[in-house]
């Protein structure tokens, strides 16, 4: 990697904003959001939430041995020495299926039917595999079992068994699993499908979790058309809306798509209104630059003055437009508004940057109100080997996230399409992004990048 001979100034001549660092544009937006009010969820509906409190385990699991096959609850000295040519030969004594209450007590020279995760029957020490024996029809092995509905039949009589079984064979103990009063998840836990399932298991109908962020994904520019509709001229479709919600939704949000929003500041501001009831995050793209069609600048940067569309008040702490030493994403706006100080994040139109910045900066701030640890808010980035035919460039004093394609085998990365902020196709076919630092102006093919992973 080459670096400049100086550092310079990355800023416009006559652009006295200060200019902001990815860092500490994120740092700003952590400070500020904070965790969701813990609520009481039932199971299915907790998915994907974070756990709030330790859950202690109630009872052992599983709570009584049980057996792990279907096939013979026997005694082990019943059986000892039995072959294909010298079976034992058992007398069968009934049936014990998953649930049964009453069981009957295997003696000597005796078995149970008995069914997977049906509980061992007292006296007996071991469970003989149905395969092991010859199903009690006489003949050779036996490939399964005679239905229950053909008992008495299947349920008594005889049955010779091929092979020996030591003590506790195919027998799930008492609290195997785990024990009354271990700690079955821990506070900070996400809950997925395995995690619902142990809480399931210990008997647990609801749980306690901070509740999904409900995220509110609106775009700008009197230009976008809904796909589905017949564009005209000078018209495209709204991609950046998509993309973004569907972002949110991998972030663990429930989220909420908004139309295209056409560049009116008091149609916008109007909008936003209505949305604030059922957002805890809004997140706004398009509008944000220095053009004189950039709506969200111009309806929310004077926030400080109060006053909505009609006149409601959504003035909240207020909407900070700033430029970022980054390529692509330098304008954003980030602040709160409405009475209850809802995060707002404006991210730029082009649907590269807007995408970029929904990682670099709303994913952490979803993931940061579902009340991760900071630790764990953003993507998990490693380093990885530049492999392309020639050196990237990237401008001084910006940190640049570039498209790439991963392989963990190797520890290589790959370019995908190039650095314009509107190559959608590109977007699509990367798994990554790579990162430039801002003291960098040129890696070599060889060098080592840090890699930023997307799902």
């Amino acid at each position: 990697m080459s670096k400049p001979d100086a550092p310079q100034d990355p800023r416009p001549a006559g652009d006295h904003q200060r200019l902001w660092s990815v860092d500490e544009h994120l740092a700003d937006i952590l400070a500020t959001v904070r965790q969701l009010e813990p609520i009481e969820l039932q199971l299915l509906d907790a998915q994907g939430c974070v756990l709030v409190e330790d859950v202690t385990v109630p009872v052992a699991l599983p709570p009584f041995d049980n057996s792990s096959m279907d096939g013979y609850a026997v005694r082990t000295a019943d059986v000892q020495g039995a072959s294909e040519e010298f079976p034992a030969v058992l007398t069968v004594i009934g049936d014990v299926a998953a649930g049964s209450g009453e069981l009957p007590t295997v003696g000597p020279g005796q078995a149970a039917r008995i069914m997977t995760g049906a509980p061992l029957p007292p006296g007996a020490e071991a469970v003989v595999p149905v395969e092991w024996t010859d199903g009690g029809t006489g003949g050779g092995a036996a490939s399964g079992m005679t239905p229950a509905s053909e008992a008495p039949e299947g349920a008594a009589g005889e049955v010779r068994v091929h092979r020996a079984a030591e003590a506790r064979a195919h027998v799930r103990s008492r609290g195997s699993d785990v024990q009354a009063g271990d700690l079955a998840l821990a506070a900070g836990t996400v809950l997925g499908p395995p995690q619902i399932a142990l809480l399931a298991a210990i008997g647990r109908g609801t749980v306690r979790v901070r509740p999904r962020p409900r995220v509110v994904v609106m775009s700008t520019g009197s230009e976008l058309v809904q796909p589905g509709e017949a564009l005209t001229a000078g018209t495209i479709y709204d991609s950046n809306s998509f993309a973004l919600a569907a972002a949110a939704r991998d972030a663990g949000a429930i989220a909420y798509r908004v139309g295209a929003v056409a560049d009116d500041a008091d149609t916008l501001r109007s909008t936003i209104e209505d949305q604030l009831i059922r957002a805890d995050l809004l997140v706004t793209t398009g509008g944000v630059s220095v053009g004189a069609y950039d709506v969200v600048k111009e309806a929310l940067a004077d926030l400080s003055t109060g006053g909505g569309a009609d006149g409601t008040d959504i003035d909240g702490a207020g909407i900070d437009f700033r430029k970022l030493a980054m390529q692509p994403g330098k304008p954003q706006g980030f602040g709160t508004i409405g009475p209850d100080h809802t995060p707002l994040l404006a991210l730029p139109g082009n649907p590269v940057s807007s995408y970029v910045s929904f990682e670099l900066f709303v994913r952490p701030a979803i993931r940061a109100l579902m009340g991760l640890p900071v630790s764990e808010v953003s993507r998990p980035s490693v380093r990885a080997v530049l492999e392309a035919d020639k050196a990237i460039g990237s401008p001084a004093g910006r940190r640049q996230f570039l498209r790439g394609k991963y392989d963990a085998a190797s520890g290589t990365v790959r370019p995908v399409g190039g650095s314009g902020s509107h190559l959608i196709a590109a977007l699509a076919h990367a798994d990554s992004l790579m990162v430039v630092p801002e003291d960098v102006t040129s890696v070599e093919p060889g060098a080592e990048l840090e890699v930023v992973l997307l799902g």
